[in-house]
């Protein structure tokens, strides 16, 4: 179990770090909409952007271990952990104070997941479910994201970044989870996991999950949609954790009652940050509600 904690913290650093990178590139690009892969083909032209997955890949082979090592409700959102280092690293390149509504939305948020891992005590289940599972997954997501993707387009600013980046993180925690179903057949034959159809399945959601999240980098400072994105990434992963996986969460007695005022700490926090005021941008930055590019 230490093992998981200890890559799963790094793996939050690491995410830190390219996301700081990424939504800096995305925020010098013109506004798209959030299923427009033309945003991520101009971002692969962006050297910063390419940079910034050195860091991403290095995380992603930590929560592989991590997620090896422990149980899915742990440790993502144990990788949570990177938001305040991702909003300071954030302010910092732009050569301001981090905005005190940003700390708190993403402190609110933190200490309610802190308290529901305190309060829960996840444990493992089943390595790998049943295939008919994931059509279930595929049911309902879809239609959560669909829902967030619609309301995006009728808000601006902080606001429709934290709703893409609920979106993002959404899918990002069902992309866990397919990880997590791969990993276990892991060590075995090379051929089964390549011919493994939850192997593609992963990608298209990683990939889907990966261009919603640069838009909604383009939307305002990087707390909104960060917040939003690391917070409903362990809440979907928890909930397909006991769904999918059968693992299991103590809920008896008052421990309903913190998991409750945890869940409603999460909500708050990222309401915090999407309605968060934007800051006008500075030089190197790009105004969101413009969609212009980078200024001189």
């Amino acid at each position: 179990m230490s093992l998981a904690v200890a890559c799963a913290l790094g793996a939050a650093f690491c995410f830190a770090v390219s996301t700081a990178m990424h939504q800096r590139a995305a925020k010098r690009q013109r506004r798209h909409h959030p299923l427009d892969p033309r945003l991520l083909l101009r971002l692969l032209r962006t050297r910063l952007w390419r940079l910034g997955w050195a860091p991403d890949v290095a995380g992603v082979c930590l929560q592989a271990v991590a997620l090896r090592s422990g149980p899915l409700a742990l440790v993502q959102p144990l990788t949570a952990s990177g938001l305040f280092m991702a909003i300071l690293i954030e302010a910092g390149w732009n050569r301001r104070r981090a905005g005190a509504r940003d700390l708190l939305g993403a402190a609110v948020g933190l200490v309610g997941l802190a308290a529901f891992l305190t309060v829960a005590e996840p444990q493992a289940g089943v390595p790998a479910p049943p295939t008919d599972a994931w059509w279930r997954v595929a049911l309902g997501v879809g239609g959560i994201v669909a829902v967030a993707l619609a309301l995006s387009a009728l808000v601006t600013g902080a606001s429709r970044g934290a709703l893409l980046g609920f979106a993002a993180g959404t899918l990002y925690g069902v992309a866990a989870a397919l990880v997590k179903a791969l990993t276990a057949g892991l060590p075995g034959d090379p051929r089964a996991l390549v011919l493994d159809p939850l192997l593609p399945a992963s990608a298209v959601v990683a990939l889907t999950g990966l261009v919603i999240n640069q838009s909604a980098f383009q939307s305002g400072r990087i707390a909104a949609p960060l917040t939003a994105l690391t917070l409903a990434d362990p809440v979907v992963s928890v909930v397909l954790g006991v769904t999918v996986f059968q693992e299991t969460i103590t809920l008896g007695g008052p421990r309903v009652i913190v998991l409750a005022l945890a869940v409603a700490a999460i909500a708050a926090g990222v309401w915090l940050a999407g309605t968060a005021p934007t800051s006008s941008p500075g030089p190197g930055r790009v105004s969101a509600s413009t969609g212009g590019r980078r200024n001189p």
